[in-house]
């Protein structure tokens, strides 16, 4: 039986709404299980004294792509994120733990961040590892290349429209539901 017949959505009224709830809830799921296996890799191979969180596991990553310093805004842009201050605090903690050197920008006030030598050793050991725990695994895929290109072509385009949907929400104006009467419980005289 497929499954749209047997789970009730109150998201879903009409066959696209269904397959589109389908594939957030997907998402929702794939995100968790990403996160997981982004700490549990990092458990193994960046062993370094700090307590490291998901968001600071790919700013690390983030800052070694194409192995040219990044300041917070370039990161947060390649990561499509808008919370500069908690980015800033994920920075301190990675050059706390001597995973990133901080530098200071061409005559500027602002910095630029490199992963450190250790740094550079760690992400190269979560590569290693990814490499034989994961993409092994993958290779049994059929057409694996081709799906992940796709994938990452449609995901960019969603990117786009989720984002422009959410700018279209910031302009609604939010209702507001009326609090629930109260109800007065006369006692029996």
């Amino acid at each position: 039986m497929e499954s749209k017949f047997y789970r009730t959505w109150h998201l879903a009224k009409s066959d696209m709404e269904y397959k589109i709830t389908e594939f957030e809830w997907s998402l929702i799921r794939f995100f968790e299980t990403f996160s997981r296996w982004v700490l549990a890799n990092g458990m193994v191979t960046i062993t370094a004294d700090v307590d490291l969180k998901y968001q600071e596991h790919f700013i690390l990553h983030v800052i070694r792509m194409q192995d040219r310093p990044k300041n917070s805004s370039t990161i947060a842009r390649l990561m499509n994120r808008d919370d500069i201050p908690n980015i800033q605090y994920s920075l301190r903690k990675l050059e706390t733990a001597g995973l990133i050197e901080k530098q200071r920008e061409n005559n500027s006030k602002t910095f630029a961040y490199n992963a450190s030598e250790l740094g550079v050793k760690l992400t190269d050991e979560y590569y290693k590892v990814r490499h034989e725990l994961l993409l092994k695994r993958l290779e049994d895929i059929n057409d694996v290349e081709e799906k992940f290109e796709k994938g990452a072509r449609f995901m960019s385009l969603l990117t786009g429209i989720y984002e422009e949907a959410a700018r279209d929400c910031a302009t609604i104006t939010p209702v507001v539901a009326e609090p629930p009467k109260k109800v007065s419980k006369k006692r029996p005289e």
